[in-house]
């Protein structure tokens, strides 16, 4: 008997969808509380994730990396790997099963092995172990990344952002490095030939015109400056979201640049799918009422509010959650289902308190 393996553009099977992604989507499901057979998903997940012909599995089992000198995509690829082995490690202990989650906690920290911490940032690496010789951050060609470059893909580990952020410099240089990503100029050579990324895309060096950066702007909610992620959030949304025949500034690949905007106009985002937890961020609606599945909410909804809202009053000064101060820039996804309001009043000028722990 085989277990079953689940696909969805996966492995590079048609040449840039990388990882094995649907382990997230099991993930997420059974960390909600879908009801499924939580060992039959962790079959499927483990199984999808131990095909050592796929791209690159086989050397990543075996050395914890992919190795450029095989594959031009190799510290792309560790990363996503990396974030889906988190995703099976997560649902192992769900299931109670210590075993799997032991490997793939393991495996989970192989991003690791892709991080140059001199320079702060992820860095490809020959089979030998040596790193790639005249690396450039910003080059989307040649430099270990599938659409992407290391620039926008070294903010990739979504299931570990306290690490990252170590790895990164800590906190001041984790946020001078955001900063830096959202302001600088990026000249076009380093964009130009690549597909799905123009400069309608772009907002400094950052991608939003790709999927692998949509995250980005969210991390901020992990830092001492939590207040930057409201003011990205809305950039992105007034600049890259327009009534027109191009107001949509990139490939919508199966719908995530669309559900970014709901996502993200409703005031959250799922920075780890497979965890239970979203950031927040300010709406831009006055308010919005979210029905919750019938069969466990028993007709209760989950309902935003915002106070002072306008077009330039992108920061929180403050919140409650069903009429108590609330103080965190997320919210668990438990609190949602349990039905309630939270209510955010917005002003024009960052509370640099809020949010921050």
């Amino acid at each position: 008997d085989h277990a079953p393996v689940f696909i969805c553009h996966m492995a590079n099977e048609n040449w840039c969808m990388i990882g094995y992604h649907s382990v997230s989507v099991l993930a997420d499901a059974v960390a909600k509380g879908l009801p499924l057979d939580k060992e039959e998903v962790l079959k499927a997940m483990v199984s999808s994730s131990t095909i050592p012909y796929l791209d690159g599995t086989g050397e990543y089992m075996e050395k914890g990396y992919v190795a450029l000198d095989h594959n031009g995509s190799a510290a792309s690829l560790t990363l996503e790997y990396a974030y889906d082995d988190w995703t099976i490690y997560h649902t192992a202990l769900l299931a109670g099963n210590r075993s799997v989650a032991d490997t793939y906690k393991k495996r989970a920290a192989n991003y690791t092995n892709v991080f140059d911490t001199n320079m702060g940032y992820a860095r490809p690496r020959y089979a030998d172990g040596r790193w790639k010789e005249n690396f450039n951050l910003l080059n989307t060609h040649g430099e270990g990344f599938i659409e992407g470059n290391a620039l926008n893909y070294s903010f990739y580990v979504p299931q570990d952002v306290d690490n990252m952020i170590r790895l990164m410099g800590g906190d001041k240089s984790f946020v001078s490095k955001l900063d830096s990503l959202f302001t600088m100029h990026l000249p076009a050579e380093f964009f130009a030939q690549t597909e799905d990324v123009t400069e309608e895309g772009l907002l400094g060096g950052y991608v939003h015109g790709n999927e692998p950066s949509h995250h980005i702007p969210f991390l901020y909610a992990w830092t001492s400056q939590p207040w930057k992620t409201q003011y990205w959030q809305r950039e992105i949304m007034n600049k890259m979201y327009r009534n027109n025949i191009d107001g949509l500034c990139g490939n919508d690949d199966c719908g995530q640049m669309s559900a970014w905007y709901i996502l993200a106009s409703m005031g959250f985002h799922p920075l780890c799918p497979g965890e239970t937890r979203y950031e927040l961020t300010a709406p831009v609606f006055d308010r919005v009422e979210i029905a919750l599945d019938r069969r466990y909410a028993k007709g209760r909804k989950f309902v935003v509010t915002t106070e002072g809202n306008a077009p330039d009053a992108c920061y929180i000064q403050s919140a409650t959650l069903n009429g108590k101060p609330y103080n965190r820039c997320y919210i668990d996804h438990e609190d949602i289902v349990r039905g309630g309001e939270l209510h955010f009043v917005l002003g024009r000028t960052p509370n640099k308190q809020w949010g921050v722990e």
